[in-house]
């Protein structure tokens, strides 16, 4: 089972693919760790890619498919993979589709998780962190997990904030893009809802993100 995850930040979408990932046992891939990766091994993409990082420039598509498509060829993928973070414009959605199909890769499910623009920035900014451990679920915009004043819920340890979970402007950056339906990744998404429209080896899959995450979970499986 091959999957294109798609959800805004704040949206639960990691914890979902994690979720995803022990139970069928797919391999979880996140394109920030395939940049990661190949910078650190020092492969011929990574050193094209790190020096337009160090620019301060976009990685060329030309560099980042080849990149995505040699992991999704490893060996801890040949039970399938769940791709997460790319692609995030409508023509990387194009490349990567017509890519995937010159390396004969299937690809079987694609999921949208559904969340409103302004709850999916209020989680983000309601997150906060137990000292004692950051899996203890807190977060003061959300009812289940609202933590007992400034202490955690769970352990009753001190709580705190991520820096970037408070910049209301970055925030706002990241969501522009993905909320973007004409050229950005709501664009994308679309893209591979069209084309599951037309080819029926591919499933695509929306999700209501307002519930728990157990709620969201059981929705998901079921629709799989």
């Amino acid at each position: 089972m091959n999957i294109l995850f798609f959800g805004p930040n704040g949206s639960g979408k990691g914890t979902q693919g994690a979720i995803l990932k022990d139970k069928f046992n797919t391999a979880h891939i996140e394109s920030g760790a395939i940049f990661r990766d190949n910078i650190s091994k020092g492969t011929e993409l990574g050193t094209k890619a790190k020096e337009y990082i160090d620019r301060g420039d976009l990685v060329p598509d030309e560099i980042t498919i080849p990149m995505i498509l040699d992991r999704l060829k490893q060996d801890d993928c040949q039970n399938g993979w769940l791709l997460d973070g790319f692609p995030r414009n409508k023509n990387q959605a194009i490349k990567l589709d017509e890519a995937l199909k010159d390396a004969d890769l299937s690809l079987n499910i694609v999921i949208e998780i559904l969340l409103d623009r302004e709850i999916a920035k209020n989680r983000i900014m309601g997150r906060r962190l137990c000292v004692n451990d950051n899996n203890h679920p807190n977060n003061i915009y959300i009812d289940v997990i609202k933590p007992d004043g400034d202490k955690c819920r769970v352990c009753g340890g001190d709580l705190k904030t991520r820096d970037d979970d408070q910049d209301g402007d970055a925030i706002n950056k990241r969501h522009k893009i993905y909320y973007d339906s004409d050229t950005g990744t709501l664009a994308s998404a679309y893209y591979f809802r069209d084309l599951a429209a037309q080819e029926e080896k591919i499933k695509y899959i929306t999700l209501d993100g307002e519930p728990s995450v157990k709620e969201v979970t059981t929705e998901l499986v079921s629709k799989l």
